[in-house]
């Protein structure tokens, strides 16, 4: 869990140093819009908006879990339940005698 966070933080880093080393000034064309603007702004914007469709992909799964967790950790509770009233000391029952040998 560790490695990944880090991992991410230093992509993170490398990205943030990359879009501040190009401030030039572009011109984008998207279907029929086009603006100006700095290359820093509209890598960052790029960026942002993989990080956004990134989250919106894994949230679906991420919801999924944590019900499934939830579910889980009730089955858990439950079966400790039933587990401590099964296990309440009962008296021994009295062992039958049987005659042997005649």
């Amino acid at each position: 869990m560790l490695i990944p966070l880090i991992v991410g933080i230093i992509l993170g880093g490398f990205s943030v140093v990359f879009v501040l080393q190009n401030v030039a000034i572009v011109s984008v064309a998207f279907l029929s819009w086009q603006f100006t603007a700095s290359l820093a702004l509209v890598l960052f914007a790029t960026l942002m908006a993989g990080v956004v469709v990134t989250l919106l992909i894994l949230l679906p799964n991420v919801i999924k879990d944590s019900i499934y967790v939830t579910r889980l950790n009730r089955r858990i509770k439950e079966l400790e339940e039933n587990n401590a009233q099964s296990n309440v000391r009962r008296a021994p029952e009295p062992v039958p005698q049987t005659e042997v040998g005649v």
